[in-house]
């Protein structure tokens, strides 16, 4: 491998990967990221133009408004449902890798069990539809593609839930939180370390779910946050999702099962407990 490429590199994870200390970058190889404005993954004569023989890509562009997608279907799947499929033949022409990072939500969130790689997928909003339709899309353009689902990521920058919700109780103000939908969430820095170990792997799975160890409902992962941050958990205020009016149905178990992760030999990410304090040391910083 030449070169590390990086789509979506001003996003939460995607800026993540760039500013990793990585095992590419030891050995005096390229790690390009490119934001939005540098990249359009929606311009095939740009990729194929950017994407070269021996890269790998790791495409973290995506169009991330879950409930603006439902009045911006076009835009929506443009990015997550186009795009990815338009990188995947730049990579198939030019004779390179291609990682793709995708969702939780192309799920319906019924049951009670974490998600298998090969549970049935139904989104429940135009977000995951478009997610979906990128995967699918993607598959069919580089049959040996990668495809990473994760969920709710943090990190505790300027941009996060951990980070916004510091402020907000800093600040003494009362934060509603839901207690009815559940996920793994995920320390972006150990998803980042974990992709790098993936990127590494001789011969991986192509669809694989990565995300922290254990589950929390959104209200859980907010007492965790506040108690790291030694604020008053009392200004946390649990209540249900049909307490808010948002326009994009979401699911309620988002827990991606990471058997497919573990089964071929790739190190568990670390529990979602586990990257607090160093989120939260970071967002209380900003």
């Amino acid at each position: 491998m030449n070169r590390l490429l990086v789509t979506g590199a001003d996003g939460l994870l995607g800026s993540g990967i760039t500013r990793a200390t990585s095992p590419f970058r030891r050995a005096d190889r390229q790690v390009l990221g490119f934001g939005s404005k540098e990249l359009d993954i929606t311009d095939a004569t740009a990729l194929n133009d950017t994407v070269g023989p021996g890269d790998v890509v790791i495409n973290c562009a995506a169009y991330t408004g879950v409930d603006a997608a439902e009045t911006e279907a076009d835009k929506a799947f443009a990015v997550n449902g186009v795009g990815p499929g338009l990188l995947a033949r730049a990579c198939a022409n030019r004779g390179a890798r291609m990682l793709h990072i995708s969702t939780a939500y192309v799920f319906d969130g019924s049951g009670s069990s974490p998600w298998e790689t090969w549970s049935p997928t139904a989104p429940l909003s135009v977000y995951g539809r478009s997610k979906l339709a990128g995967e699918e899309a993607a598959r069919a353009a580089l049959p040996d593609v990668r495809i990473v689902r994760t969920m709710w990521l943090y990190s505790g920058t300027d941009r996060d839930f951990p980070a916004a919700l510091v402020r907000r109780c800093s600040r003494g103000e009362h934060v509603a939180v839901v207690t009815d939908q559940i996920a793994s969430p995920t320390f972006v820095d150990d998803l980042v370390s974990g992709l790098f170990d993936l990127v590494a792997h001789p011969n991986p799975p192509r669809l694989l779910h990565a995300t922290g160890g254990g589950e929390a409902s959104k209200y859980r992962f907010a007492r965790g946050i506040i108690e790291a941050a030694g604020l008053d958990a009392d200004l946390l205020r649990p209540c249900r999702t049909s307490d808010f009016r948002d326009a994009a149905t979401r699911p309620r178990n988002a827990v991606l099962s990471n058997s497919s992760w573990i089964d071929c030999g790739l190190t568990l990410l670390p529990h979602w407990r586990d990257g607090l304090h160093r989120a939260v040391s970071a967002a209380v910083q900003e």
